[in-house]
């Protein structure tokens, strides 16, 4: 039976590096008295997780939209060059060092896939700095939703042409991924738990690695 190996890309292939390059867009403005910089990027992550469950829009707008009102809360000055220049430090970001090798070892038995809430354009440098070929790209674009909507993952499916008993989702994403996806009725679900967070018994079955040098092991490559 045909098998498919799908991933989600920000901070589970990709190294995600959005705190930092805020930090450093915002350099001159954080000197503000009382800022807690760790709750602002925490206000932030949390913010771009509220707009991806309103209605679709791109995610260039996402982060637009979540950093000025992260700025607002916490008294900062925003200014449309700030989003202009996180969406546009998105594309440059590179994969976690083992994550290449991972995805040829993963070649040799399965398809590999990406199903991301993201934009087609700002993937498209992502995947090249990756270096390796995917069989299927899915974006929240094409889809017209972003995760942890369903429609999401029910379009990815579809259109890759396959069964969700036929896939094994593989996801840093708790709330975006792996809440989702427990009723879905995947083939095997893989938590990449880079940072340390604590799982849920409520949503087992899945495996947990730290990171993705692993999983060519666990399915059996």
């Amino acid at each position: 039976m045909r098998e498919i190996v799908t991933f989600d890309a920000y901070a589970t292939l990709i190294d995600f590096q959005l705190g930092p390059t805020t930090l450093k867009v915002l350099a001159d403005r954080l000197d503000l008295d009382n800022l807690d910089v760790d709750e602002f990027l925490d206000d932030f992550r949390v913010m771009r997780f509220q707009a991806v469950l309103e209605a679709y829009r791109p995610y260039h707008e996402v982060l637009h939209s979540s950093l000025r009102n992260a700025m607002r809360l916490h008294g900062l000055e925003y200014r449309t060059s700030d989003g202009d220049a996180l969406v546009a430090a998105v594309p440059t970001f590179g994969p976690f060092p083992e994550v290449p090798d991972a995805l040829r070892a993963l070649k040799t038995k399965y398809e590999i896939a990406i199903i991301s809430n993201t934009d087609d354009d700002l993937i498209a440098q992502n995947i090249k700095n990756i270096g390796v070929e995917f069989d299927h790209v899915i974006t929240a674009q094409q889809a017209g939703a972003y995760k942890p909507d369903r429609q999401t993952f029910e379009y990815a499916f579809k259109t890759i042409g396959v069964k969700p008993s036929q896939v094994i989702h593989t996801a840093q994403g708790w709330e975006y991924d792996h809440i989702p996806t427990r009723d879905l009725g995947l083939k095997r679900r893989v938590w990449i738990n880079r940072y340390g967070r604590k799982g849920s018994a409520d949503y087992q079955p899945y495996d947990e690695l730290t990171d993705l040098s692993g999983l060519p092991a666990l399915l059996g490559c």
